[in-house]
């Protein structure tokens, strides 16, 4: 599966200090057509990064959250479209942020109608992150809350900046949709995700607690520094924890995270194994948030992300779970290709017309590296330039 082009195109990223270390993968319906690993999983140890690297997802967590979804709506155990109330009582009458008052309180008023599933998968029901909205941080830190909520209960207080529905805004809304799940199947979130979507599929390498042989290959995250270099920190991923979110706690392989891609090439089946009908992948990949548009994220947190735009002048769709370029991409994906990232540069893409589905990872904060992503769009570029 090397290449020599591709392969000297990933080297030359590590030579040239964009990134420590990377692996890449492209596939299609019928297997991987390329793979490869190049540099260090870890700058400290000089680890190499190999194929089988693990690596934190973060938000590559959305869309197998995003499945495990769509099998209870499948199954009449979830509905789209119904407050999420009935399976979330905390969410019976949510709240807004209107501002704050003279001395820093939080002013709040009741939200114009219900939080549904749909807005959760598709980040219009009102929520936002605090790394991408500057009002977040304060009024949790008056509500008494952490910056992340734990609990159902913390998510339940935890306030909405706009109504449901009415704009798309990033959001911790697919950790609302892990506690759905969980409510619903009457399983732990991460227990369904294991029984349901990772162990069909055969993703042996990819868990929200890493096991020891897991954590032993698990590449380390670096910060870029302001002068460009790289230097490992230490940030704790993949250990116990009291609170699984679905929006960012995987941790896996390439090849693992291709086979999740590849079911859904595959219409919702992989080596025989049923996991979504080809009716409810088709839905997933519409667009769902009808004339609302996917708005460039303005970093507020400079050490956590950069500003960013992937389709800069494109107007882009999200469907349940995945942000939709709605034009050809310059480096070749067709419209309706999905796609999103994870924090520490960690990125995937799904071409359905042209059935071809790609992985980069790398671990480095802050998202949204420039160098990162040339690398995305060039290795892109070369996938469909060589198998398509």
């Amino acid at each position: 599966m090397p290449h020599p082009a591709i392969d000297t195109l990933l080297q030359n990223a590590v030579t040239s200090g964009a990134v420590p270390g990377v692996v890449a993968l492209a596939g299609n319906a019928s297997g991987i057509l390329y793979q490869g690993a190049f540099g260090t999983a870890d700058r400290a140890t000089q680890a190499p990064m190999t194929a089988d690297s693990v690596v934190w997802f973060a938000s590559m967590t959305k869309a197998v959250t995003s499945a495990a979804a769509m099998q209870l709506v499948e199954q009449g155990r979830l509905a789209l479209d119904g407050s999420i109330a009935a399976y979330l009582p905390g969410f019976a009458a949510p709240q807004v942020l209107q501002g704050f008052g003279p001395d820093g309180a939080p002013q709040f008023r009741p939200a114009r109608g219900p939080i549904t599933l749909r807005q959760l998968l598709t980040h219009t029901a009102g929520f936002g992150y605090d790394t991408w909205n500057a009002e977040i941080l304060p009024a949790m830190t008056a509500l008494g809350l952490p910056r992340v909520p734990q609990t159902a209960a913390q998510h339940a207080q935890t306030p909405l900046l706009t109504d449901p529905g009415t704009r798309w805004n990033y959001s911790i809304a697919t950790d609302l949709v892990g506690q759905c799940v969980a409510a619903a199947s009457g399983q732990p979130f991460a227990a369904y995700v294991q029984d349901h979507i990772l162990t069909p599929l055969g993703m042996a390498d990819c868990a929200f607690v890493m096991t020891p042989d897991m954590a032993a290959r698990k590449a380390r995250v670096h910060a870029r520094q302001a002068d460009g270099s790289l230097v490992p920190m230490d940030l704790e991923t993949g250990t116990p924890r009291t609170f699984t979110g679905g929006g960012g706690g995987l941790h896996g392989t390439a090849r693992d995270y291709f086979r999740f891609l590849q079911m859904l090439l595959n219409h919702g089946s992989l080596d025989g194994a049923q996991l979504l009908r080809p009716e409810t992948v088709a839905e997933m990949a519409r667009n769902q948030i009808g004339d609302l548009t996917v708005q460039p994220l303005r970093s507020v947190q400079p050490a956590r992300s950069n500003d960013a735009e992937f389709f800069p002048g494109m107007v882009q769709k999200w469907g349940l779970g995945f942000l939709i370029n709605t034009a050809r991409s310059p480096s070749g994906r067709s419209p309706g290709g999905l796609c999103w990232a994870g924090l520490g540069n960690t990125y995937y893409w799904l071409d359905p017309t042209r059935g071809i589905a790609g992985i980069l990872l790398t671990q480095i904060l802050p998202f949204a590296d420039p160098r990162v992503l040339d690398l995305l769009w060039a290795f892109e570029r070369a996938v469909y330039d060589t198998f398509d």
